[in-house]
């Protein structure tokens, strides 16, 4: 692997009758190939590199340091990025196609260019000669003259057919070996196919809504942390944000076109946040859980990065109830913390294992427990993690989520109820690891009862026949978050 990309030497000599012409620098393209190789050098998150790189370049430009950089080139640089990535099993495909060797053998510089180049020409409007000519003087700019020439054969070989033509070429007949047809058409790895495809059930039509929902672009989703802020205001405050209430929380307001969450007066107070609906219902099940006997504390296990927890400190402050977040990482702790920080009601933020907990069992009366998982469930918002797991990972989450899930159990009194929840559909990190816990596998059975939480999630459709709850982005427009609820009963 190359780490650093070869260029022409500023004074290397130009062809005979062929003028050295300097290669146009386009800032947005730029951005978008630092920010895909910060995704595979760094193995970092697109959420979290892209805003700061925007952020960057908006500045840079406004001082008059930078080229112009205004909102259409950062919506541009956003989809170049998330687009690339979520496309990328397909992009690769048809590359791989149009190149004389194995990708593995093309540097990843020279492939980020490729695939910057591959969805412009095949996933967006931009007319084919703007696509292969902004991504040839990219190369240009980051790879030199030599690599941007075979960027510009591969580009003008892909552009040769529509992204229907290519797929009728790359993908094997649904027939002939279907996990692998979804696979390449949809853009995820065989064996997460296969994976979610055993989660869902049914036909090849719930897969193909499912995996197409993952490749679309997620609209964000505000949380009014209640007795703090209201969707109203949120709404109100939006202004030309095209804004309009969640679809099944009461506290959600979705920003349909976008937006900026951080121009919210209440976001920046921290007495709103960005939320999935989906992890704003599973802290709801929890808390609207019947219970018998005293409902004063509870117990967020595994807390970071904060944002169940600032819901959870918000309606348990409503109830006259404290909570304890706990966070095994110190960092993740201190993001609970600001999420928190003006919470009216009593809260405590404490680093702290929940495989070994600090707290005497039996000291609660609701516990959550959001537990470390592959987050096969957030694909959409983050693509690249479809490329980054392994099946072997099941395996190493697998001690950890039992231990939570048996802890959480201990933590809570009798009578009281612990929610389980992950984003992630696999069945290995669900249902399976509640019934392993219940029934003693791996360790002592612990005496608790399911909780039909379906009923705790009014108007929701299609929830299965429970008692626990698997929400999907093609179903709900939610992450694919899991719930299920125990009620502890000795």
């Amino acid at each position: 692997m190359t780490d650093q990309p070869r260029r022409r030497p500023p004074h290397a000599p130009n062809r005979p009758g062929k003028p050295y012409r300097r290669p146009q620098k386009d800032p947005v393209r730029i951005l978008a190939f630092e920010a895909l190789r910060a995704v595979d050098e760094r193995d970092a998150y697109a959420n979290l590199v892209l805003p700061p790189l925007l952020r960057k370049a908006r500045e840079s430009a406004e001082s008059g340091g930078g080229p112009r950089f205004d909102s259409r080139d950062a919506a541009l640089a956003t989809e170049l990025v998330y687009g690339t990535l979520r496309h990328q099993g397909t992009y690769d495909a048809v590359i791989a196609e149009c190149v004389n060797r194995p990708l593995r053998e093309v540097d990843p510089p020279v492939l980020d260019v490729l695939s910057l180049g591959a969805h412009q020409l095949l996933g967006t409007r931009i007319p084919t000669h703007a696509a292969v000519s902004a991504s040839v003087e990219l190369a240009r700019v980051v790879l030199g003259d030599g690599r941007a020439k075979f960027v510009n054969a591969v580009l003008r070989k892909i552009a040769t057919h529509d992204l229907d033509g290519w797929l009728e070429r790359v993908a094997p007949p649904y027939d002939e070996d279907p996990e692998e047809h979804l696979g390449v058409r949809h853009s995820h790895p065989r064996w997460v196919v296969s994976a979610l495809w055993d989660a869902l059930g049914g036909g090849s039509a719930g897969m193909e809504e499912l995996l197409a929902a993952d490749n679309e672009r997620p609209e964000v989703t505000l949380v009014a942390r209640p007795g703090r802020s209201t969707p109203g205001e949120l709404l109100d405050a939006a202004g030309e944000q095209t804004a309009v209430p969640g679809r099944w929380s009461p506290y959600a307001v979705r920003l349909t076109e976008g937006g900026e969450p951080g121009a919210l007066e209440a976001v920046r107070d921290g007495r709103a946040g960005v939320q999935d609906e989906g992890s704003q219902l599973v802290a709801l099940a929890l808390v609207n859980a019947p219970l018998e006997g005293a409902d004063r504390r509870w117990l967020d296990g595994c807390a970071g990065p904060g944002g169940k927890a600032a819901l959870l400190a918000a309606l348990a402050a409503g109830r006259g109830a404290s909570l304890l977040a706990a966070e095994k990482q110190p960092h993740r702790a201190r993001l609970v913390a600001r999420a928190l920080a003006g919470n009216p009601g009593p809260y405590q933020v404490i680093v702290a294992d929940g495989t070994r907990p600090p707290w005497r069992p039996g000291s609660f009366d609701r516990v959550l427990v959001d537990v470390p998982c592959t987050g096969l469930g957030a694909l959409r918002r983050r693509p690249e993690a479809r490329w980054r797991r392994r099946p072997e990972d099941l395996e190493g989450f697998a001690p950890l989520q039992r231990g939570l899930l048996r802890e959480a159990l201990a933590a809570v009194r009798t009578g009281g109820v612990v929610g389980y929840a992950t984003c992630s559909p696999h069945p290995a990190e669900t249902r399976a690891v509640v019934e392993d816990v219940l029934k003693g596998r791996g360790g002592a059975a612990v005496p608790a009862e399911w909780i039909d939480a379906r009923p705790l999630l009014p108007g929701l459709p299609e929830l299965g026949e429970g008692p626990d709850v698997q929400l999907w982005p093609h179903r709900h427009g939610t992450d694919a978050m899991y719930l299920a609820l125990l009620r502890r009963t000795g």
